[in-house]
């Protein structure tokens, strides 16, 4: 679930070792989903008979309590089928993004979705026509209703932005052209891109796609960093004018849903589909803003641990302290295990079981999607996890975040039902990124050197900086944007990197001469491919203002810490996930979990410069 902010991926050159040493274990199973094509059809076509069947329902919701748990059922149990469909799909074409077959099923997948959403689309209306009272009291009467009462208040929730089963029917059927925008891009920056050729100061030649620029980016050379930036954001520039048509295209979408839903913006419907106030968007970019000076501070003690005079956006991402060790996949699952041990033996044991049946792809190959992600919506089977893995720490930091993810799956699937088993990303984040917080405190903890810590300490200083900074100021761009689109402004590629340079530049002090940021390098909006997946990271930089709260409570050994995440991240949609996590005990729409990751950049700092000092004062 995370892709350019977490250097994780692989050069050319480290993909082809990799893969040379890939073992069976390091290859995910998908035959666990289904032993091959041939059953998957046998399942789309169980798929499509339901649709036919649930058709019956239509107008009939309302006639009995045992008649409207029957159609409940049979509505949720197609859905679950559709979800393991779409799933393996999905999974098969991240595997090779460039086969032609894989994409065909892929797109019967989403073909066969976008009938599932118009074919069950006059749902939602009839319950609105049928009313709470009567629902209610269907409720009373049909204790097996209970399972269904969250998704169905939900639905009572948004009569405001329900039509009538005519109007749900023609906005279904627009489902099958949904997301176009998206996966042209998808294709096009990930298979058809004409990635350039660079030559580096050690005389590699390297192809500098988007796995490569992720480890290129991170060169000791700096000249090279800078010869990586130009050639790879002059190849997005040269695609400026035709990524400016998608995005904006995604957009338009948006703003006429969100019209037809009559909300009074695109963040408001976005927000709404789980109960988010407003609030939480606003405290989270004001507290963004009012924290630059934190990350300020960083880039000046990086340009300080690099000895540059002047920083530059290409510095941002080289390692502070060269590692040194390399982290094969054996050794970063041992590190994850022993780090999780904090949230208990069962915890460890799922994890474990999970890597023992191979839920993971290991490494990169090519045409494999770049990232990594978590797929979890395969009800009864289990987590599937996409990674490329690099053998350094930050691929370390990559699976234990991942695997956070997994867990919160396997956990919400075990405790509930399917009809609240799938969680808001909202929670989603938390997960991930605590088990982030564990890595670092168990890798500081058997740290040998001053050099290892400082790997450790600068690696979650970044990990911070690219999940709670960066997403926000990503969330602010999304908010100026969409609200120019909403208003029925025309964006032009240009426009956007326009918008895009002046929050960019914001954000990391070029007026204050904290970093400079060439002109070229302001097209990276391009890049993100989150931007098609509307106020999605946001959602990122509240996780880790959470999950550092919750992390600092557990490893404290609070009392009812512990038991307060599980019950978390077992509770998959039982409630709106803002009352989740307050319950949980943080209230994401004030400015302390904010201020608090801010606090803790502060506090990795002076350590770091405690370290160098006394680094300093030895030799």
């Amino acid at each position: 679930m995370r892709n350019d902010f977490l250097a994780a991926l692989a050069a050319l050159a480290v993909a082809t070792s990799a893969l040379a040493a890939e073992r069976p274990q390091d290859r995910w199973s998908l035959a666990d989903l289904y032993p091959d094509a041939q059953a998957w059809s046998a399942d789309v076509a169980k798929t499509e008979a339901q649709l036919k069947q649930f058709a019956s329902c239509h107008g009939h919701l309302g006639a009995s309590a045992a008649r409207f748990r029957q159609c409940l059922d049979l509505e949720y149990d197609l859905f679950k089928r559709y979800a393991r469909v779409s799933t393996y799909a999905g999974e098969l074409e991240a595997e090779d993004t460039g086969k032609s077959e894989s994409q065909a099923l892929n797109q019967k997948a989403q073909v066969l979705g976008a009938q599932v959403g118009e074919d069950t689309s006059f749902v939602n209306p009839q319950i609105l026509a049928i009313g709470k009272a009567r629902i209610d009291a269907f409720f009373r009467q049909e204790p097996k209703l209970a399972i269904y009462r969250q998704p169905i208040d939900d639905i009572l929730r948004t009569a405001a932005h329900t039509l009538d089963a005519k109007g749900e029917a023609i906005v279904a059927a627009f489902g099958l052209s949904q997301g176009n925008a998206g996966s042209a891009y998808r294709i096009l920056a990930n298979s058809d891109m004409p990635w350039p050729t660079v030559k580096l100061s050690d005389g590699r030649e390297m192809k500098l796609d988007q796995a490569a620029y992720t480890d290129a980016r991170e060169a000791a050379n700096r000249d090279d960093r800078k010869k990586v930036f130009d050639a790879f954001f002059g190849k997005w520039k040269e695609f400026e004018s035709t990524i400016g048509v998608t995005l904006y295209g995604a957009m338009k979408e948006d703003t006429v849903y969100t019209k037809v839903r009559k909300y009074p913006d695109s963040l408001a419907r976005s927000l709404d589909a789980n109960n988010l106030p407003r609030s939480v968007y606003e405290a989270l970019i004001k507290s963004a803003n009012a924290n630059l000076p934190t990350l300020h501070r960083y880039f000046r003690l990086r340009a300080k641990m690099l000895g540059v005079a002047e920083m530059r956006y290409y510095d941002i991402y080289p390692p502070l302290v060269s590692g040194g060790r390399e982290y094969p996949i054996d050794e970063g699952t041992r590190m994850m295990l022993e780090a999780v041990k904090p949230l208990g033996d069962a915890y460890v044991a799922a994890m474990k079981k999970g890597l023992d049946e191979r839920w993971m792809d290991v490494y990169p190959r090519p045409r494999k999607l770049s990232g990594a992600h978590m797929a979890g919506e395969a009800y009864d089977v289990h987590p599937l996890l996409l990674i490329n893995y690099t053998n350094n720490y930050e691929s370390v930091s990559t699976i234990a975040h991942e695997w956070g993810h997994a867990m919160h799956t396997y956990l919400s699937n075990k405790g509930q039902p399917y009809a609240t088993s799938q969680y808001a990303t909202f929670v989603a984040e938390i997960a991930s990124t605590l088990n982030e917080a564990l890595l670092l405190d168990y890798a500081l903890k058997n740290a040998r050197t001053d050099e290892e810590r400082l790997l450790y300490l600068g690696s979650a200083l970044e990990g911070l900086r690219g999940t709670f900074f960066r997403q926000a100021m990503f969330g602010e761009f999304e908010e100026r944007t969409h609200a120019l689109v909403d208003k029925g402004e025309a964006l032009t590629g240009a426009e956007y990197t326009k918008i895009y340079a002046g929050i960019l530049r914001r954000y990391h002090g070029e007026a204050q001469g904290v970093v400079k940021i060439d002109d070229l390098y302001t097209v990276e909006w391009a890049y993100i491919p989150h931007f098609y997946n509307s106020f999605y990271v946001f959602q990122y930089a509240t996780s880790i203002a959470a999950s550092s709260l919750l992390a600092d409570e557990i490893l404290a050994g609070k009392p009812g810490a512990r038991e307060r995440y599980l019950k978390l991240i077992s509770s998959g949609s039982a409630d709106y996930p803002y009352n989740l996590v307050k319950a949980a005990g943080v209230d994401l729409a004030t400015a302390e979990p904010y201020d608090a990751v801010a606090k803790r950049m502060d506090r990795i700092m002076d350590q770091m410069e405690t370290i160098l000092v006394r680094r300093k004062t030895s030799y």
